[in-house]
């Protein structure tokens, strides 16, 4: 009889599940997985979804559910906890990264800007990195992001807002 994959294979294959809106990151990096547990013969899985009408959270569930299943797990539990709730001080370093290199201002560190950010400082291109920006709309093709242009290299570009 083979024995199951451990907690940290069971991180590092959720590692290869790539946010459903942001390709460039996964789901780990995003902050949305909580925790890991192997219980027995059963995988479970805690995972906070960005915000709890996320349009993908069914999509995240199932690829999540996918994932585990892929290691040899017959039984896999995802839970969805909504508190405390998603923060983008979730989002690790290297995310924040990837976004800005993908061309999506990353969000400053939700403890500098209070419960909402109202956008009210400018947000730094991720292309030429100039603070010489204008929001263009605040509500852009996700309910967490808004889009901006850079005046000084005029590429329009999306901002992850901070939560």
């Amino acid at each position: 009889m083979t024995p199951l994959p451990s907690a940290d294979q069971v991180w590092q294959a959720l590692a290869q599940v790539p946010d459903p809106e942001i390709p460039v990151i996964n789901v780990v990096e995003m902050g949305i997985v909580r925790d890991v547990r192997v219980e027995g013969g059963k995988a479970v899985v805690t995972m906070t979804p960005t915000f709890s009408g996320c349009p993908a959270l069914h999509v995240i569930r199932e690829n999540l559910e996918q994932a585990v299943r892929g290691l040899g797990f017959g039984e896999v539990e995802v839970r969805t906890v909504l508190f405390p709730p998603w923060s983008t001080d979730s989002i690790t370093p290297e995310a924040r990264a990837k976004l800005e290199r993908y061309g999506i201002a990353p969000p400053r560190p939700a403890g500098e800007v209070g419960l909402i950010e109202l956008e009210l400082e400018p947000v730094r291109c991720p292309r030429c990195g100039s603070l010489d920006t204008s929001v263009k709309n605040t509500f852009g093709p996700t309910l967490c992001k808004s889009i901006h242009v850079c005046n000084a290299c005029r590429e329009p570009f999306e901002s992850f807002k901070t939560l």
